[in-house]
């Protein structure tokens, strides 16, 4: 059994380092990004800003349509994703049952590995582990920005003159479950991009690994370096 076990590592290292690489950059640059954007500026950190001076004008408004409509629109968009992602598994689930046929196809390819069918395998089940994880995703912020509804339709209107405390309890309870709404919906995009990469591993291991971290430098560059969080920047709201 150990013998066995040392063989496959041995004939399958680099494939072996590749998926490790793979899942340290999609779990490490999550954690990376939960952690800051507590306190540094990123998209998150200005959109939970944005957030909180939205619920605070939607609190003091005597009509809450135009709130209730921003909140069905982002649940449009999130249903969205989480209906494709279905239709995106049936596909990989599809692939497994063909593999025969397109394990030749990608054997023809330059630059391949020539993988064999437990290879294959795995590499698609590798697949489909990232859109059921955005499908979890998807579909938990949906939940939750179906929550933010109900807590905006349950807060006092302002003809009650409800207390400063009280308003401040509200705009802060609801702009947190927005953001956790929203932070789940850009963890299931995140596994659409790192998907991505997982598709370099049909060709090889290297391809894998350059594309990972190709993904990672992308993301970064989008959500803490780029000229949409700039603009957002100039004009954050103080809360």
């Amino acid at each position: 059994m150990l013998s066995s076990l040392l063989a496959f590592v041995q004939s399958n290292y680099l494939n072996l380092f590749a998926m490790v690489f793979f899942v340290a950059c999609f779990r490490g640059y999550l954690h990376y990004t939960s952690r800051r954007s507590v306190d540094t500026p990123c998209l998150a950190y200005a959109m939970h800003r944005y957030r909180k001076q939205w619920i605070r004008m939607a609190l003091i408004r005597e009509n809450r349509i135009t709130d209730t409509n921003i909140v069905a629109n982002l649940e449009r968009n999130v249903s969205f994703f989480a209906s494709t992602t279905l239709l995106v598994l049936a596909g990989l689930v599809t692939m497994l049952g063909s593999s025969d046929v397109m394990l030749g196809m990608l054997n023809d390819l330059p630059f391949s590995d020539q993988s064999t069918l437990a290879q294959w395998e795995i590499k698609v089940v590798l697949l489909i582990c990232l859109f059921v994880y955005g499908f979890f995703k998807f579909t938990w912020s949906l939940r939750q920005f179906g929550l933010v509804s109900v807590m905006i339709g349950s807060a006092p209107e302002k003809s009650l003159q409800p207390t400063a405390e009280e308003m401040n309890r509200h705009v802060d309870s609801i702009s947190k479950m927005a953001s956790k709404a929203s932070g789940n919906f850009n963890n299931g995009l995140r596994s659409y991009y790192f998907a991505m990469a997982a598709l370099g591993w049909f060709l090889n291991a290297w391809v894998l690994i350059g594309l990972s971290v190709f993904v990672v430098f992308i993301l970064y560059r989008r959500e803490f370096k780029s000229d949409t969080l700039g603009i957002m920047m100039d004009d954050l709201p103080d809360i």
